[in-house]
């Protein structure tokens, strides 16, 4: 009898498909299938994701083959009892995950998007698609041409984007892990949203009272000015926090305006 390339993953149940170009059908139950659950939840809880600290290698396998953690929705209802039994965890260990899960509950729209862990779409790709649509559920309520209008999305990106959020196990995880507190700032689309800083060129130094650098960059790209490295004389501005180093210096020689965290959020809210 000739073999038959299933249709459907064998483990979880979703569609099985098989992009264009490529010998190999992948799974598309990403957020569901039992298969990729431990990868599934390492990337999601990795530093340039949601930022789960602590959840390492180790403690996400224990997790899984204890049956304690499922899908991504599961490490949110995981309380410090359930910890707390694990081997060779300590009780201020287990205050400690469930601190961590606690504050990774406030993200960003790229860092969920990017921690889904949808085939092709990487950080960059992640900031395209939240910037060009504004809101998760317009994204996920995307055609795939709807998509292609995205910066820098071609044909492969968009159908993935696309073939990801037609499995409803996927939708459903989504779902739960909104249900389960995970939240973030959303706004307009690209082509209505204000872009007040753009064609500005920033520097971050230093540590800033309330925002870390990451969110700093984070909020400044939101509002269309690019993020360097190193100060030059096309640098606009360079935002100075506490301890700020030699890029401090270099701005001053070049004069280059600085400010501090609070000229820098006035800017971001309209204010010059």
């Amino acid at each position: 009898e000739p073999f038959t390339m299933p249709r459907q993953c064998p483990v979880c149940g979703s569609a099985a498909v098989r992009e264009e170009g490529e010998a190999d059908y992948r799974c598309t139950g990403g957020l569901f299938c039992g298969a990729q659950r431990k990868q599934a939840i390492l990337h999601f809880a990795q530093r340039r994701a949601v930022e789960v600290e602590g959840l390492g290698d180790k403690l996400v396998e224990q997790l899984v083959d204890a049956g304690l953690v499922k899908t991504l929705p599961d490490l949110y209802r995981l309380g410090f009892a359930a910890l707390a039994q694990l081997d060779r965890m300590a009780d201020k260990s287990a205050q400690n995950i469930v601190s961590a899960l606690e504050k990774s509950k406030q993200t960003t729209l790229p860092r969920f998007l990017f921690g889904l862990g949808i085939r092709h779409v990487g950080e960059t790709t992640a900031k395209d698609l939240a910037r060009h649509f504004g809101s998760l559920d317009r994204i996920m309520a995307a055609s795939t041409e709807q998509l292609l209008d995205v910066n820098d999305v071609g044909p492969v990106v968009a159908q993935s984007v696309r073939t990801f959020f037609d499995q409803p196990h996927n939708r459903e995880v989504v779902e739960q892990l909104r249900a389960c507190g995970l939240h973030w700032d959303e706004g307009e689309p690209a082509e209505r949203a204000p872009q007040p800083l753009a064609g500005k060129t920033f520097v971050l130094t230093g540590t800033f009272p309330t925002l870390s650098r990451e969110q700093a960059k984070e909020r400044l790209e939101a509002a269309g000015a690019k993020v360097a490295g190193s100060v030059s004389k096309k640098t606009s501005y360079v935002v100075a926090g506490a301890e700020a180093g030699s890029k401090l210096d270099k701005a001053v020689e070049l004069g280059v305006p600085v400010l501090d965290e609070a000229g820098m959020l006035a800017m971001l809210s309209g204010g010059s």
